[in-house]
């Protein structure tokens, strides 16, 4: 692995960091305890030797965070709890990959670093904030990664790259010290589903440095024989995109599940998103060291200051209600169903498509209508690879579940992932689909 990440990593930009001689020395410690305990070995370490990366966001003791920036990290250079538990689990950390200064941006363009490409076409995006680490595993240069999500971080470059990714419930993964609070959630990316419960199951669980997290475990069984599901379909959805998910409802319907096309039941709550993102961001960076924030984020800090109390009061009052709203929907469905995002990938050195990048008009997270309310409301929500394009770039279906359903939308996850004809998650393999 770390071999594919000196050959193929150069045209992709998935890594800022190469942990190299620390992993391998992991990974020979992790041969030798095979070699005396046998399958003993993993009664305690359940993903002993198990290749992960982890998001530039998210602190480390032995590998530089910079978070996608040339700010300061004054964050201390210590393992974040999820980190601590892959490690305590037997996972071998490669390496940091690459973010957005702070994650502000749904692409992975920041000063530190080049553009992450997407594998399936590198003059594209991966997406982001987390697009390295779907880059790295769609590329095959990590089994798994660890992202963050208060946007659509994760399930936007899984959608764009054609792996899973997973935003559990707020609070189901401490994230310590969090992004923008109330919104961020940390999660696994993978290549099945299979491989996201495995690391739910080591990730959850409460931390006491992060008052948010919940207790809880992660144990998927067969799901109901028949689920109630609402099909949504976002403003903006491309021909492409229909393209890619029409296997999608018949695969669910064969399954027995009851699907009901639906108009999306809340207003958009972008406004509202902007506000709280603007007032943390503004908050967290001093004056001083504007000069070195990324110009389409300083945009966003320097709206963030002109915020009255009363304004993000009122955002905050937003998010309320769309909780309040989509309780009262979730009463009627067990998960929702859409395209992840209604567009495909644009190009690679983008912030965003070229409708709405111009980030002085603070539209730069618009195009994805379909995650970021769920940001808001704290619902658990998976991208699932659905399909292909016509023109052969992978494309997402999003389930969202009730608020600490996480297991739910997993086990619903698995069995369509089993039914549907979808994509290969290496890039370069066979396009036609696998069974």
């Amino acid at each position: 692995m770390l071999a594919a990440i000196r050959e193929t990593d150069p045209t992709i930009g998935a890594f800022v960091a190469v942990a190299d001689d620390r992993a391998r020395d992991e990974a020979y410690a992790a041969d030798q305890l095979l070699s005396t305990l046998g399958a003993a070995a993993f009664r305690d370490q359940p993903l002993l030797g198990v290749p992960i990366a982890i998001k530039d966001l998210i602190q480390t003791r032995d590998l530089p965070t910079r978070r996608g920036s040339l700010l300061p990290n004054r964050r201390p250079a210590v393992d974040a709890p999820a980190v601590a538990r892959l490690r305590a689990a037997g996972a071998i950390l490669v390496g940091k990959t690459a973010t957005s200064e702070h994650g502000w941006s749904a692409s992975t363009v920041s000063r530190v670093a080049g553009p992450t490409r997407n594998p399936w076409a590198p003059e594209r995006t991966a997406g982001g904030s987390s697009g390295g680490s779907a880059a790295a595993v769609a590329a095959g240069l990590s089994t798994a990664a660890i992202g963050t999500d208060g946007a659509g971080s994760i399930r936007i470059p899984a959608s764009f790259c054609g792996v899973v990714g997973f935003k559990p419930s707020f609070g189901r993964v401490p994230y310590v010290p969090p992004g923008a609070e109330r919104l961020s959630h940390l999660g696994p990316l993978a290549t099945e589903v299979a491989d996201i419960i495995a690391l739910m199951a080591v990730l959850v669980g409460p931390d006491r440095q992060d008052p948010d997290s919940v207790p809880g475990t992660i144990a998927p069984t067969a799901p109901p024989a028949a689920l109630r599901i609402g099909w949504l379909e976002f403003p903006g959805t491309t021909d492409e995109v229909r393209a890619g998910t029409d296997m999608v409802e018949p695969a669910l319907a064969r399954l027995g599940h009851r699907v009901e096309r639906i108009a999306v039941p809340f207003t958009d709550p972008y406004g509202a998103l902007v506000d709280l993102l603007a007032a943390e961001a503004a908050a967290a960076t001093p004056a001083a060291e504007e000069r070195l924030c990324d110009p389409g984020r300083l945009a966003l800090i320097r709206y963030g200051r002109t915020l009255t109390g009363a304004a993000v009061l009122r955002a905050e009052e937003t998010r309320m209600a769309l909780r309040a709203r989509l309780h009262h929907v979730m009463q009627r469905y067990d998960l929702l169903a859409m395209a992840t995002v209604p567009i495909t990938p644009f190009a690679a050195d983008a912030v965003a498509p070229p409708a709405t990048a111009d980030p002085d008009a603070l539209r730069w997270l618009a195009w994805s209508p379909a995650t970021y309310p769920f940001n808001l409301t704290g619902q658990p929500a998976l991208s699932l690879p659905a399909g292909v394009t016509p023109h052969g770039l992978p494309v997402g279906v999003q389930l969202v579940g009730r608020v600490g359903d996480d297991d739910l939308v997993l086990r619903a996850a698995t069995r369509l992932e089993a039914e549907l004809a979808r994509p290969t998650s290496r890039p370069g393999g066979d396009l036609e689909g696998e069974r």
